[in-house]
């Protein structure tokens, strides 16, 4: 991977792409000198859950985190309702042979998902010594290891993690009954017609009959034969050939917060893991629940002298010993578990300076970062603020490589955003596999897709919806009475301005109750997945 050298000024998406130098790019494995490759077209492929017209969504059922695990073969979802729902890979493979698929033209291999399983993760909780309520949201998921044929993963709400192993088991029957229905003449009606009650009627997963349920009410029905039943048949359980995806909750990792927890991040070493709350972070070992040893602490010993927060945390993907955390003052901080038992020192720190006249009252509200992602060659670092995407090369802390703006539009309605609350949004963000583009989301459901490659000017803005692409880019006609095609009334203009319709790819009004937080890459393909409410739709270009 090649350093870039060159001034960079993006081209398109009307000033999305900020002036940057120095550092390097993702290039896909290319040299810097490379024409970038040409915007890519999303299509809609799928969507799960989706929202009937005039339908009011439960606060339980929307959607708190996404997340793919390595291979891209299966995707995980968590919920406000503390639920988390699996869903697995198929693009039709079953049916097809490896060399029907291979000769498949390439824009045919569409990835496609299906629901697998889902399971009660988190269960709301009350904390009596602190007199707080602990929420039952799914705050983040993260994919473990897979060992012999179960998959591992991690869950946490705001205080507890929870280990979880997915794996198969053969389905369970309890069969020859002695009763069948249709000798029994129940005064209720209770087995009428029902083959429950039948010997040959299996029993999933050993579930009781409506004979062992209430017995007294339909003994009233059975006419038993003078010296009793003749052949007393002991009822059996029988293993079949179906299975059935089951959930174990294996470790449960708490009591070591007392704030909330925002991050959690496994090791590549395949043993540990970090979790990050507002002022602390601990490491972890998979296999001990009931130990975590602090390495970093930022809390002061007077509380009012308190200035930041940790927002994100993340371990480098291919170095054990490397992490990053991000915090509430726009700082990345990159440390070396080989320094100290206490990191309290940074070995690197990323930060760009803000112009003193540019400061005002909602500086430090807006620069907070609220997620970072590493590349998957390690070398970048993606983060997210308010109003920004910024990357970062590892080799250079002064400045970002690039910087895209995500809704540049809202800067004149700040005050509005912090009068809602909407200022304080944590929005999340992601690469691709290959780190030529990165992705975010905004309000009104819009996501954007940025290109990093040098000289690229790809800045595009889909919508979660079955018609990504519907929202256009106004561009301004000639001032003048028509409010056709070619042109606006300076009145639709001032309207359209208040709907917040700016040059920055078209983002229309600002329905800020309609925000995507949460959305995730597959880590091979270009495919998106993000969450709209309580719908999953993924997209694929």
């Amino acid at each position: 991977m090649k350093p870039w050298s060159t001034r960079r000024t993006g081209g398109g998406g009307g000033g999305d792409h900020i002036k940057s130098s120095g550092g390097g790019v993702p290039s896909g494995g290319g040299s810097s000198h490379l024409v970038p490759p040409p915007p890519l077209e999303w299509k809609f492929g799928q969507v799960f859950g989706e929202r009937a017209a005039g339908e009011e969504v439960q606060e339980v059922d929307i959607i708190s985190a996404i997340e793919f695990d390595k291979s891209g073969e299966h995707l995980a979802t968590g919920d406000r309702g503390g639920r988390v729902v699996l869903f697995e890979r198929v693009d039709g493979r079953d049916e097809r042979s490896r060399r029907q698929y291979e000769r498949m033209d390439q824009s045919a291999r569409t990835i496609e998902y299906r629901y697998s399983t889902e399971f009660q993760s988190h269960e709301p909780e009350f904390d009596y010594l602190k007199s707080l309520e602990i929420e039952e949201k799914i705050n983040k998921i993260r994919w473990c290891y897979t060992a012999n044929g179960a998959r591992f993963l991690l869950s946490t709400n705001d205080k507890t993690i929870k280990l979880w192993k997915v794996f198969e088991r053969k389905v369970k029957f309890v069969t020859n009954f002695n009763v069948e229905p249709t000798k029994v003449v129940a005064s209720n009606g209770l087995l009428g017609g029902s083959p429950l009650g039948s010997p040959r009627a299996p029993r999933m997963n050993g579930s009781l009959s409506p004979l062992a349920r209430r017995p007294s009410q339909v003994l009233e029905g059975v006419t038993i034969p003078r010296g009793g039943f003749p052949n007393l048949r002991l009822p059996s359980i029988e293993w079949r050939n179906e299975t059935a995806l089951v959930a174990r909750c294996r470790r449960v990792f708490a009591n070591a917060h007392a704030y909330h927890i925002n991050s959690i991040s496994n090791n590549s070493d395949l043993e540990t893991y970090i979790s990050a709350d507002d002022l602390r972070i601990n490491l972890w070992n998979l296999e001990v629940s009931d130990q975590s040893f602090n390495i970093v602490d930022i809390k002061p010993v007077n509380m009012e002298d308190l200035t930041e927060v940790i927002t994100s945390a993340e371990f480098h993907p291919g170095h054990c010993n490397v992490l990053a955390y991000s915090s509430s003052k726009g700082t990345i901080r990159l440390i070396d578990l080989r320094q100290s038992a206490l990191c309290d020192r940074h070995a690197k720190l990323f930060e760009e300076q803000e112009p003193p006249g540019n400061r005002s009252f909602f500086s430090e509200i807006i620069a907070s970062i609220s997620d970072i992602k590493f590349s998957k060659a390690g070398r970048h670092i993606l983060s997210r603020d308010y109003m920004t995407l910024k990357l970062w090369d590892l080799n250079m802390e002064s400045a970002p490589v690039a910087t895209f703006r995500v809704h540049e539009h809202l800067r004149a309605k700040l005050c509005d955003l912090y009068e809602n609350d909407s200022i304080f949004d944590k929005f999340e963000c992601c690469l691709s596999g290959n780190g030529d583009r990165v992705s975010t989301g905004s309000y009104s459901n819009l996501f954007r897709v940025f290109g990093t490659v040098p000289g690229s000017v790809e800045a595009s803005t889909l919508e979660a919806s079955k018609t990504p692409n519907r929202r256009q880019v106004y561009v301004p006609g000639r001032q003048g009475r028509m409010s056709g095609v070619g042109g606006r009334s300076r009145q639709q203009r001032r309207a359209a301005n208040a709907e917040g319709v700016g040059p920055d790819g078209g983002i229309g009004t600002n329905d800020f109750t309609s925000k995507l937080l949460h959305l995730a890459w597959h880590p091979s393909a270009n495919l998106v997945a993000c969450a709209a409410s309580n719908s999953l739709y993924m997209y694929y270009a």
